[in-house]
């Protein structure tokens, strides 16, 4: 019997993944490196699973779709219901609307797919936090173009992100303002 895993890169595979150029390789590369890094920080497999399938609906950053939205069913049968969850809030995240407050307690989240607003619940703040430096810190790992352009964005993103994300995130994050290396924290956790 094969695992979850498994299972979500088979799907992967069969929408077209490996093949579709991104930083570093292939999109299915990207996503394989985001859910390593995620393991790394020690993510539930729920939130793993959703690293490696991210990409599922497009994003606000990346619009290349491997599934439509009428699809998702079939990943809910492959990585479950809560990983999917997590791909299509990641997927739907109209990032200008959203990213500024996510750490503030009841701030909104502007589903860009339907352009309705709510208040998604602490947890799925905190997955989307993770699931967004794990993302752009492998981005800023494997393209230096990205990285000189957005580096200092990304750290003022990850400051503003930092009352929702892991110490492990943390750290990794510290490291894109430096040397690579984690930096002190200038704000610590309460």
């Amino acid at each position: 019997m094969s695992t979850p895993t498994e299972r979500a890169e088979s799907l992967l595979r069969d929408l077209g993944a490996e093949t579709v150029p991104h930083p570093g390789g292939t999109l299915l590369t990207h996503l394989r490196r985001v859910r390593s890094r995620l393991a790394g920080w020690n993510a539930r497999p729920a939130l793993q699973l959703a690293g490696l399938c991210h990409a599922f609906y497009g994003t606000d950053g990346f619009p290349t779709a491997l599934l439509p939205l009428d699809r998702r069913g079939e990943a809910v049968e492959v990585i479950g219901a809560e990983a999917e969850s997590i791909v299509y809030f990641y997927g739907a995240c109209d990032r200008e609307a959203t990213y500024p407050n996510l750490a503030a307690r009841g701030s909104g989240f502007r589903d860009r797919f339907t352009g309705r607003s709510h208040t998604p619940d602490p947890r799925l703040r905190r997955d989307l936090a993770e699931l967004t430096a794990a993302n752009e810190l492998d981005l800023a790992d494997h393209d230096p173009a990205f990285r000189e352009r957005y580096g200092a964005d990304l750290l003022a993103l990850f400051h503003r992100f930092r009352p929702v994300l892991s110490q492990a995130a943390w750290r990794d994050c510290l490291a894109l303002g430096g040397t690579g290396r984690p930096g002190p924290d200038p704000s610590p956790t309460p």
